[in-house]
């Protein structure tokens, strides 16, 4: 083989593996910290700071402020953060100037789109059919809803200052809960069979945090019922 072919072979391999890079770094979801160190350790500090990340590309990420003072949703590479103000009212700013203890992120350029049948109105039902349809798909992933809402309830975490965790009930003093009906809601959301307990609770599958579209309201979400023919899925393509 002269040179010339061994130049030429080396550059088709080199080709390959950056597509092959590329394509592994699209859709990976990337974790920083545990929740059950925070739950259970009190592990309050920020484990990442949003700043460094690089590609903000079509980037989605969510988790807590560090200290559970807040919440924090990036959509599209826009990044919003949610704080209490009073029982009835929150913050919502849009910043990169933040840390988490735990965090959720991933570039995802483009989405393949579906409606979401009738049937599927709560929290537990989603799961089960995200389950069902991406069971021959890579996991953990993110995907994203759109649509009408008839109720929900999302919440900030707003842990008093100096506080001590060594139990999930603790990191949640001064949580403040909010209520949206009838109304037009995003959604971006984690899925994963093999993460609770590091991105969510022991109980489910899913972690969820929505935003409306006026970016005057965005938490953790914690209960849904969605208004039957108006929400659209949309995960990953690959």
């Amino acid at each position: 083989m002269n040179v010339r072919s061994t130049l030429l072979r080396l550059t088709i391999l080199t080709s390959i593996s950056f597509a092959c890079i590329a394509q592994q770094t699209k859709n990976t979801v990337k974790i920083a910290g545990q929740m059950k160190d925070v739950m259970w350790k009190g592990q309050l500090h920020g484990n990442i700071t949003l700043d460094t990340i690089a590609n903000r590309t079509h980037l989605y990420g969510l988790g807590p402020v560090e200290y559970l003072t807040g919440e924090i949703l990036i959509m599209d590479g826009k990044c919003y953060k949610s704080t209490v103000l009073s029982g009835t009212r929150m913050k919502v700013e849009e910043t990169y100037h933040l840390k988490a203890p735990f965090f959720g992120y991933a570039n995802i350029p483009k989405w393949t789109e579906q409606i979401l049948a009738d049937s599927i109105r709560t929290i537990q039902q989603l799961e089960k059919h995200l389950d069902k349809v991406t069971e021959n798909s890579p996991r953990p992933f993110m995907f994203k809803l759109t649509g009408v809402v008839e109720q929900a309830v999302i919440h900030i975490v707003n842990l008093p200052k100096g506080s001590q965790v060594r139990s999930p009930d603790e990191a949640h003093r001064g949580q403040q809960n909010y209520q949206i009906n009838d109304e037009q809601v995003e959604i971006v959301g984690f899925f994963s069979t093999e993460h609770q307990g590091i991105f969510t609770h022991h109980d489910t599958f899913l972690h969820m945090h929505l935003i409306t579209p006026d970016r005057q309201q965005m938490g953790h979400l914690d209960q849904l019922a969605l208004v039957k023919g108006t929400m659209k899925l949309y995960l990953p393509a690959e």
